[in-house]
């Protein structure tokens, strides 16, 4: 029997979105439609990208800037109103070129408080970016009401768009974007 809250994953190629049958759907129009009070948050939720060694606040590497600057190419126009970070060097760095094209500031959160972090954020409308690490972001993910797998330490590639409406069930979309670095 299935859960009275419907969850959907959808795992689709960012090539496919952009030129498939899906470049004109309603599904990818909606994050860059303009927001009102009464209207869906959008929370999406990525991984710091690729970090230059193991050390406890590394750099982005050069694939790990590459990615940052696509990501940032990619939501440029979705209509992101906050960004969240971590303090940590390779989180920030990851949502930076998007601060800086957007003019928005970063906004820290802490990783041992995701329940209250969530809280915050699903009162909170608006289009939100949240830069995170392989063991927080997937549950970050669900503790908004979205579907998520555990993250292997070496990927870097899922964005997640956890769509919250309170007329609609969650949903949660996962797109892989840049060059592959998971399963």
């Amino acid at each position: 029997m299935r859960s009275p809250v419907l969850r959907h994953i959808i795992t689709v190629p960012l090539t496919a979105l952009l030129t498939g049958p899906l470049a004109a759907s309603p599904l990818v129009a909606l994050p860059a439609a303009a927001q009102t009070a009464s209207e869906s948050t959008v929370v999406y939720l990525v991984r710091h990208a690729e970090k230059v060694d193991n050390s406890r606040d590394p750099a982005l590497s050069q694939s790990g800037l590459h990615r940052a600057d696509l990501l940032a190419d990619m939501l440029r126009d979705a209509g992101v109103t906050h960004l969240h970070t971590t303090d940590l060097e390779r989180t920030r760095d990851t949502l930076r070129p998007l601060a800086k094209r957007l003019g928005l500031s970063l906004r820290f959160y802490s990783g041992g408080e995701l329940e209250s972090f969530a809280e915050w954020l699903k009162d909170t409308p608006g289009r939100h970016l949240v830069s995170g690490h392989s063991n927080t972001t997937p549950q970050l993910v669900r503790l908004l009401g979205g579907g998520s797998s555990d993250m292997p330490d070496p990927e870097y590639d899922r964005l997640y768009i956890v769509t919250l409406d309170p007329t609609r069930p969650t949903t949660t979309v996962l797109i892989r974007f840049g060059e592959g670095s998971g399963p």
